[in-house]
């Protein structure tokens, strides 16, 4: 007889870990891209980014002696998340940062469970709906009113930046649901599997790119210390690390609780805007943000959760 241990019942200790590691990194990253594109077209500092992943991870693989997928089918999903998990929304934040404040755009990325959780019920069918969860994303699509600042909204290149930077964070909420239905059940890896989607990525921005810039990518010795610093954090720490980490979370606890990470990342992106940028943002926003993060919270039922007593975890035994 065997007991198999469901995502809810994984002890808290397995994956809280790891996703404060990817708060902070990819909290950070949107500091990495605003001085990005200080020298960088977006496409070309997405591009960076998932060729110095990739590189990372091969060179993970090669130590470990692990091979990259060779099912097709495997190949033509990787294909699917390079562009919806890496190529689009890197070159959406990338755009809106040239018009709004990092911190603001981490801000944004806050909306991505309220978009995981209906893709994963209505779309992928990994999950299911409730009222509570329903009642969450009432109340999130409220706070995302709130950030934008809806009642004075006039245009212009605010309303712009927020628009793709909330665009890029839709991407990143179908792509997660779309991983734990059609990828994380592989047997291969995190780092083979998030290698093979930065691969697909890298192919992906290396043809668009030049066509919609027109030119060729600027050589590296023509940039800045800072900005060739921050290309390869974004890649080696936001791309090639993070991703593993985070696609071991999504086989641990599914898609919906994983894109929890993104409760904790506005925190660190405000904190070193705020410091190292010295951004300034109005009242509205992060109060719009800790609505947003109350309606995930309720989706969840984190709330509720806190008020029982924790479940004993299921292990997995034989007779």
């Amino acid at each position: 007889m065997s007991t198999e241990t469901t995502t809810d019942q994984v002890p808290l200790q397995a994956w809280l870990p790891t996703m404060l590691a990817l708060a902070a990194i990819w909290g950070c990253s949107f500091l990495f891209i605003s001085v990005g594109v200080r020298e960088l077209h977006p496409l070309y500092l997405a591009l960076g980014r998932v060729i110095a992943g990739a590189t990372v991870l091969l060179v993970i693989l090669a130590i470990k002696r692990e091979p990259l997928p060779r099912d097709p089918r495997l190949w033509m999903h990787s294909f699917v998340v390079g562009a919806a998990g890496s190529a689009i929304p890197w070159t959406l934040f990338g755009f809106g940062e040239e018009r709004i404040p990092s911190l603001l755009a981490g801000i944004w990325n806050g909306i991505t469970p309220l978009i995981v959780l209906p893709m994963a019920v209505l779309v992928f069918r990994t999950e299911t709906f409730s009222a509570q969860r329903v009642a969450g994303l009432v109340v999130g699509f409220g706070g995302m009113l709130v950030v934008l600042g809806a009642w004075h909204v006039d245009g212009g290149a605010d309303l712009l930046g927020q628009a793709l930077c909330m665009l890029a964070a839709v991407s990143y909420g179908v792509v997660i649901p779309y991983q734990k239905r059609f990828v994380a059940g592989s047997s291969l890896s995190g780092t083979a599997l998030s290698a093979s989607m930065f691969l697909c990525a890298t192919v992906q921005l290396a043809i668009v790119a030049p066509i919609v810039t027109g030119q060729a990518p600027p050589a590296p010795w023509s940039l800045s210390i800072e900005v060739i610093a921050s290309v390869l954090a974004l890649g080696a720490l936001g791309s090639g690390l993070a991703f593993v980490l985070s696609m071991r979370n999504i086989r641990l606890i599914g898609a919906s609780r994983a894109s929890m990470v993104t409760y904790l990342m506005p925190v660190f992106s405000i904190l070193v805007g705020v410091i190292v940028l010295h951004e300034h943002i109005t009242w509205y926003q992060p109060v719009g943000g800790l609505v947003v993060l109350l309606g995930v919270a309720v989706s969840q039922g984190l709330l509720a959760s806190l008020r029982r007593k924790p479940a004993v975890v299921a292990t997995a035994t034989t007779g």
